[in-house]
């Protein structure tokens, strides 16, 4: 049961940092112009991010009981 909730806290926190340190552009850190690929990278970096996030809350909550789930029903 501990492993769930690990998982989910690792999930969270790990798409939450690399949607904000990843997927946002800070152009008075950056020695080059904005290209359309490094856009896409960045764009798919807080996408993914988000998603990660998402998927490790509902993990958390499906672990607590909060969303119950039914399997084969």
């Amino acid at each position: 049961l501990i492993f769930f909730y690990a998982i989910g806290g690792f999930l969270a926190a790990f798409g939450l940092a690399r949607a904000i340190f990843l997927g946002r552009r800070r152009p008075d850190r950056e020695l080059t112009e904005e290209t359309p690929a490094r856009a896409k990278l960045r764009r798919n970096h807080l996408i993914f991010g988000l998603v990660h996030f998402a998927f490790g809350i509902v993990l958390i909550l499906m672990t607590s009981g909060v969303i119950r789930y039914r399997i084969g029903h």
